[in-house]
């Protein structure tokens, strides 16, 4: 599904490296996990992915099922079937979420959007994540609480129908019942969508028990350190990170000031 080989990437104006020879394969279907302190490049590799202007590649490759991402812009990755949930999504005034999800699906499928199918799915979609039915008739995100962001932005997820998510700290600025109904619905996504592959970014494994990973990966320093299974997550929570194998974390030569 995904394969970033040996990736390097700075700053736009290139006067800091922040990824550093990250490699990372994602088969169809998986569910990968990266956990590591603020300012080690786990919001930059997203937004990499993502082909964010901010950042550029200087080696390396990301490819896409077989298709080369960094030739691409960012609409172009999306097209192919990539979503990125952000830590905090943006506010678009003037613009509903109606208006906003109907355009992406027509782009997105190249033909017109069947109107009543449209409502129906939203309709459905919308009462499951719990959310206020006049919220989609509002500008993207205007006014909208942390937790409202998130669910909206899983409803953009849920009518999309995306083959690679990202989620970028998806349980920041949730309560604890606005996460269990996030994560819910996104479980219940991958379930009718079995093919789908998922990359989670997170500083904290109480996610990883809602949303279940097959690998979790320890990022430090640009780069990823170590990889396991979930028992990794807790021993990171139990231990911090690389305590086991004495390392130390160096969030002042290291930060990234987009995470």
């Amino acid at each position: 599904m995904l394969e970033i080989k040996n990736i390097f990437s700075k700053t736009k104006d290139g006067k800091k490296e922040i990824l550093k020879d990250l490699s990372l394969t994602i088969q169809k279907g998986e569910i990968h996990a990266i956990m590591g302190p603020n300012g080690v490049g786990k919001s930059t590799l997203s937004k990499v992915i993502m082909g964010h202007p901010s950042y550029q590649v200087t080696s390396g490759t990301i490819t896409f099922q077989g298709q080369d991402l960094l030739s691409l812009s960012t609409d172009e990755r999306a097209r192919l079937g990539i979503y990125y949930i952000m830590q905090d999504p943006a506010q678009i005034e003037g613009v509903t979420n109606s208006e906003c999800l109907r355009t992406a699906l027509r782009e997105r499928t190249g033909e017109p959007v069947n109107l009543y199918q449209f409502i129906k799915e939203m309709n459905e979609n919308i009462t499951s994540l719990k959310m206020d039915k006049s919220m989609i008739h509002r500008s993207i995100n205007q006014g909208f609480s942390g937790g409202e962001k998130k669910k909206n932005e899983v409803l953009q997820l849920k009518m999309l129908k995306p083959k690679f998510i990202l989620l970028d700290e998806l349980d920041s600025g949730l309560d604890v019942d606005s996460l269990k109904i996030v994560c819910q619905n996104i479980n219940d996504y991958l379930k009718e969508n079995k093919d789908t592959s998922v990359l989670m970014i997170t500083h904290y494994s109480r996610i990883l028990d809602l949303i279940k990973p097959d690998y979790v990966h320890e990022m430090l320093h640009g780069t990823i350190v170590k990889t396991g299974d979930i028992t990794l997550a807790k021993e990171i929570e139990k231990n911090g990170y690389l305590g086991l194998d004495g390392l130390r974390e160096n969030e002042g030569s290291e930060h990234d000031e987009s995470e």
